[in-house]
């Protein structure tokens, strides 16, 4: 229920700020909330992250299916008690089901996260597959750390 729950709170959370920017700003148009710091800019990005690829849609929406197809085939084979894990993935699922409703409905995606300290525009969607991802990692590497120390007091195998 975790995985779902995420995946819609991310999605639904999503949704709404893309909705909130395209209906108070124009493509192309910078709300300066923390001058030369942090800026809201919509911007239709036709590419992934960063503008790469660009016109290449079949590609992102192959990718976000395979990856939502593959957090459902996974949640129900991942123990209930592997809650980051479990959130991660629903992170991860809401995160890509964002962008990939943006690529089927509109051809691009909403981006407006606009940091100074760097010519790249971005969204809520993004960030939230970037802290899954990171979260995956660190459960993972918990799971491998906690894997690593057993075998060590393991003796039944010397």
């Amino acid at each position: 229920m975790l995985v779902w729950l995420t995946i819609i709170g991310v999605w639904g959370i999503d949704r709404y700020i893309k909705f909130l920017v395209q209906t108070n700003l124009i493509p192309g148009e910078t709300l300066k909330v923390i001058p030369k710091v942090f800026h809201l800019t919509y911007v239709l990005n036709p590419g992934a992250a960063f503008g790469l690829m660009a016109g290449q849609t079949w590609i992102f929406i192959v990718t976000a299916v395979l990856v939502i197809g593959g957090i459902i085939y996974g949640q129900f084979r991942i123990p209930r008690k592997e809650k980051i894990t479990r959130l991660a993935l629903g992170i991860i699922g809401g995160g890509a089901l964002g962008n990939l409703y943006d690529r089927l409905v509109i051809g691009r995606v909403v981006d407006y996260l606009d940091f100074q300290i760097w010519s790249y525009v971005f969204n809520f969607a993004d960030s939230m597959i970037v802290i899954g991802v990171g979260l995956l990692m660190l459960a993972i590497y918990r799971d491998e750390k906690k894997a690593t120390s057993k075998s060590e007091f393991d003796v039944s195998d010397k």
